[in-house]
């Protein structure tokens, strides 16, 4: 199964409600360790997003996955990009 890079770009503007929300965001990012869709994640040391690392069918499951984070939900992630990574070294290599 494919494996996605998603970085999440977050503004100074969304801090407070982050904050609020986070514990809803990290409990439904360790349900999806859980189900093995999550490989890993966490967020810049500088504030400005996180990475995270996902295994999904395709682009569209992995939208459709992506639509469920707490912090969509919320509109506090600025922006989305996701990208399709194939490692050929190290824990994630097939």
């Amino acid at each position: 199964m494919p494996i996605f890079a998603v970085h999440y770009t977050y503004s100074e503007a969304t801090v407070p409600a982050r904050d609020t929300h986070r514990p809803r965001h990290r409990a439904w990012l360790a349900d999806r360790l859980t189900d093995n869709a999550l490989l890993s994640s966490g967020p810049y040391p500088d504030g400005s997003g996180a990475l995270l690392l996902f295994r999904a069918a395709d682009a569209a499951a992995l939208e459709d996955l992506l639509a469920q984070d707490p912090f969509a939900q919320e509109k506090l992630i600025d922006e989305v990009r996701a990208v399709e990574w194939q490692p050929v070294l190290g824990v994630f290599a097939g």
